[in-house]
């Protein structure tokens, strides 16, 4: 007698990846028409072409207050809050705006302009080899970075050995400087506006700032409205 065979196992699924098989389907955004942030973040991109159409006083409110201006009296370790985070709440980046008639200091807890140099900076906001060919270089505003190295290693926040570490410093400050850098973005976006994240002429900046020697020129953003369009789509 022929031995009888014995039943074939049950064939198993195939072998899916554990990321394919843990993979869930999110929800669709929802109309950017009822979600003003849903909206921007839509409309958010880098720009390289701008008129030389001025903003108003009440934008330029608008856009540094939006940047990093103060949003709350009682923020971490005992400071006012800002738009945009910064480490331990030290609030080590200034912003300098660079406009026709001089460029400025935005004082956020007075939230007003306070005059730096009587001289329009704005050619030195964008780096040297970008200058030849700015495409920034009608933009009505212009804003510097600059990071205060003492605020953070004399920090009113956590005191953490790091913020005395020249490289764990400078990931903190390009870090925040990032976040407020998106701010403005969204506002852009927001707004109608261009916006511009570059480098910028340091040395030149530096010289010319009336800088702390704890003060570092970091990068620039150019900020203005977009080239009007005439019939036919074209500039």
């Amino acid at each position: 007698m022929r031995p009888k065979r014995s039943a074939r196992p049950a064939r198993s699924a195939p072998h899916q990846p554990a990321a394919e098989a843990a993979a869930a389907r999110l929800p669709r955004l929802r109309s950017a028409a009822r979600n003003l942030l849903i909206r921007a973040l839509r409309r958010r991109q880098t720009t390289r072409a701008f008129s030389d159409r001025a903003l108003s006083p009440e934008v330029l409110s608008e856009l540094l207050w939006a940047a990093f201006g103060v949003n709350r009296e009682r923020g971490p370790f005992g400071a006012v809050g800002r738009t945009a985070a910064s480490a331990s709440n030290s609030q080590e980046i200034d912003l300098y705006v660079a406009l026709a008639d001089g460029t400025y200091r935005y004082d956020a807890p007075q939230h007003r302009l306070e005059l730096v140099v009587p001289e329009d900076l704005r050619k030195l906001a964008i780096s040297r080899g970008q200058s030849p060919s700015d495409p920034g270089a009608r933009a009505a505003v212009r804003l510097i970075y600059v990071a205060d190295v003492d605020r953070l290693v004399h920090t009113r926040g956590l005191q953490e050995p790091g913020l005395r570490d020249p490289d764990v410093q400078r990931s903190y400050y390009y870090v925040d400087t990032g976040l407020i850098a998106a701010n403005v973005y969204l506002f852009a976006a927001a707004t109608g506006l261009g916006a511009w994240f570059h480098n910028c002429d340091r040395q030149g900046l530096a010289e010319r700032l009336p800088l702390e020697a704890g003060q570092r020129v970091l990068f620039a953003q150019t900020v203005g409205y977009p080239p009007r369009r005439v019939r036919g789509g074209r500039r």
